[in-house]
Order: structure tokens, then sequence, then C-alpha cells
């Protein structure tokens, strides 16, 4: 097959080169120029994808994969398209449909008969139906079912994770025609290798649902499902704080049995996913109180660690306050609705000097996302761990002079470590004792 995937980014580019890598002839249409100069010239424009710079040296080397910023023209040349083209969002996680819908209009002015057009970002119940399809069928000409097939197949890897992803979970797939759904599985097979999963009833590969809407929810649900449950763990962390409780101990205790679940509680839920995609499945089920009160109760943890801090402080006006991690998740370079934009605000708001750390960033990275450097050695009063980074294990109180406030955000610091300094962990209060 010749194959066009519209959008080269975290997601799109992997993707791309794990098509071209089962042998079809790939396009990657990108609006970066940069972007399209460094794949046809085999080269990642972005670091942290796992074996993403061998295979695409690989699959450009073998004359399986070139990039485009013209999508019009490489979706003439094509029998499959994948769109996984950002939905942006607004501060309220509310769809900003803006690029996408650029895309889909250049998608359809080269639309020609028989292709196939999967749509893999995540959106709201409805969206592939009652926009991409009179979208698509108004800018080419064709008509959807028979002309042409549209699909939504939601991407469901993590990134520096994509390969080992794409083989481990099921693809699911949901058409507006059975016609359709029939030349999505075809195309999935023939672009995708699964591993074995016998703890699957249907197996591994690829899963019909039925409908794009019913695919369209699976995506919303399975991430508006973690918000909920790390909402309900943070509830539970915030009581235990005050009832001199160690959550850590009751969540291990809870989940030793089977049908408990309980994810751990933690300083911000960050990403691209997780603190926005209930947000998607909000805008069209606003009446869905549980995953309203859980995405509050996860927004809100930011303000409550820096609380723990100035209580814990007595004041945190005119201290100085180290934030440990820019990233919203250890080991990815990636500020996607980091908890790090509204810890850095609620220190501000009492009164810190605030600085901030990350192995990840340089200090001119820093420095434009509109934060002061901190580097590790400098004095300071009060660290807050905001990031996971395996790094931040091995710290010492040499690493950090002068704090005696750290609020581990994420649970990670090594408490032997720092004999004089207090720690506090969400949810680990201390137990009362007669």
């Amino acid at each position: 097959m010749k194959i066009t995937v519209v959008a080269l980014g975290k997601i799109g580019l992997p993707l791309a080169v794990q098509f071209a890598a089962s042998g079809h002839e790939v396009i990657g249409a990108d609006v970066n120029p940069q972007t399209v100069e460094l794949v046809n010239a085999g080269t990642e424009p972005f670091p942290g994808e796992a074996h993403l710079a061998d295979k695409l040296k690989a699959a450009v080397d073998a004359g399986r994969l070139r990039a485009t910023t013209d999508t019009t023209a490489a979706v003439a040349e094509s029998e499959a398209v994948v769109v996984v083209v950002p939905l942006f969002v607004d501060a309220d996680s509310l769809p900003d449909f803006g690029w996408m819908d650029d895309a889909t209009r250049a998608i359809a002015v080269g639309l020609k008969p028989g292709t196939l057009v999967s749509y893999e970002t995540t959106l709201p119940v409805g969206t592939t139906r009652n926009r991409w399809k009179p979208m698509l069928e108004e800018g080419s000409g064709l008509s959807e079912g028979t002309d042409f097939h549209l699909v939504f197949s939601p991407e469901r890897v993590l990134t520096g994770r994509v390969f080992a992803d794409l083989r481990k979970y099921p693809k699911l797939i949901g058409a507006l025609s059975p016609a359709g759904a029939e030349r999505a599985r075809e195309f999935y097979e023939a672009v995708l290798q699964f591993d074995e999963r016998p703890d699957l009833e249907r197996g591994n590969g690829v899963w019909d649902l039925g409908s794009a809407e019913a695919s369209e929810m699976a995506k919303l649900a399975e991430t508006t499902y973690r918000d909920v449950n790390i909402g309900l763990a943070n509830q539970f962390a915030r009581y235990a704080d005050t009832a001199g409780i160690d959550v850590y101990q009751v969540i291990e205790a809870s989940n030793s049995q089977p049908y408990s679940h309980i994810h751990r509680p933690g300083i911000a839920v960050g990403g691209h996913c997780i603190p926005v995609y209930p947000r998607l499945y909000l805008w069209t089920d606003p009446d869905a109180s549980v995953v309203d009160t859980a995405r509050k109760a996860n927004a809100a943890m930011p303000a409550y660690a820096v609380q723990l801090a100035a209580d814990a402080a007595g004041s945190l006006e005119g201290k100085r306050v180290a934030v440990l991690g820019a990233s919203y998740r250890g080991g990815v370079k990636e500020t996607a609705f980091s908890g790090v934009f509204p810890v850095v605000t609620a220190l501000t708001e009492q009164g810190a000097h605030v600085a901030v750390h990350d192995e990840m960033f340089d200090d001119e990275e820093l420095t434009k996302l509109g934060f002061t450097p901190y580097h590790l050695g400098q004095d300071a009063d009060v660290a807050i761990v905001q990031t996971d980074h395996a790094s931040y294990r091995d710290l010492t109180a040499a690493d950090l002079p002068g704090v005696g406030t750290i609020v581990d955000g994420r649970r990670i610091l090594d408490p032997a470590a720092f004999p004089d300094t207090r720690i506090l962990v969400i949810g680990q209060g201390e137990p009362q004792r007669d």
C-alpha cells in the first residue's frame, strides 16, 4: 500500500515508521518545513522515543518513507490516510478544531475513490460522523461509504514506548459502515504486528466496536477512568493527611484484593491525555458529575501541595523555593498541562521566590517557559518535587543546601538522605499514638 500519515509529531512519526517497517510506502505530511527536512534526512526531530532514530533512518534509507508539506498531493497518491493532527484545547480543556479542520480540508481536496481515512486523534463523541464526514464529502465531492471509507481508530500508546505499545494493545476501530470496518481491519492487520495476549478473551489484534461513536468513547473512557481513579486517590490522601494515616499502606492493602485497583495520589495530573480527555467527554456529556468532580479534585492538588509547604515552613513569604521538575512526568521532555505551572503560580501568590530545575531542559528553555532556572547545589529554603525523574531518587541534602522543608509530590525521595529536613508526602500522615 501507499499510505499518508498526516502530522509527524510524537505519535504520527513513529506510526509512519511502523507502517514503513511493515513493507509499505509511506508519505509523512506535516506543516512544519523543518520537521519535513529532518525526516527526509533520516534524523528524528525530537528526542525520547525508544528505537525511533534507528527505525527512521532505516525506513528513509530503504526508500519507504519520505515527508512533504503538501498534504493534498500526498493524499492524492495514497490508498490510506491516517490523521494524527493534534486537537488543541483552551485553558479550560475545551476543543479547538482549527488545525484539524485545516488538515481535513486539505485531505478532502486530494481524496480519491477507494481511499480509507482513519482519524487517530482523540475526539469528542460524534466528531467523526458529524464533523469530518460532511467536511470530507463537501471538499472531495465523494460520498462516504461508497466512494471512500471513514473510520475512527484511537491511538493508545504512550510517548517514549510507542513501538512496544503498538504491539501490546488491541487496535480499536469504529467505522461508519460495515464495508468501512472491513477495510479498516484489513489495513491495520497489514501495518501492525501484535504480541500474543492470552489474557484477552477476544485475543489481541483489531477490535471492531461497531461504530465510530463507540470507538471515540472507548478512548475517552479509558483515560477518564484514570483521572477519576486518581481523583479518588487524591481525596483519600487529603483525608489521610488529616487523620494521621499513611494512605500508601491503605492503597497497598486495598489492592491486595483483586477487585480494587486504586491509583496513586500525587501533586498533579499532567500531559496531553489525562487532564484533557475528561473535558472532551464532558463537552458532550455535561451531566457526568463524577467526571467533573474528579477533574476539579485533581486540578486542586498543586495548590494543596504548596499549602502543605507553607504550613510546614510557617510562611512562604520571601522564601527561596526550588521546584524540581518541569515535565509533566518523569523521563519525558514535555510540559503539556504540567503541574509545574500551577505550582509556580501558587508559590508566587504566597510571596515565594521560585526557581525551577529539570534535567531535560537547559536554562534557556526554562527561561522561555517563564521560569527562573535552579541548579542543584544552590541554596534554598523549601523544595517541592513536581516530577518523578529517576535521578531525583538519588538526591541528598548536599543537592539542596539550606532546605528545611520538602514536599515530595511524587513520593520519590529517600528520607534517609535528608536527615535534618522535614519531608512531607501527600497522603502520608503521621500516625496517631496513645
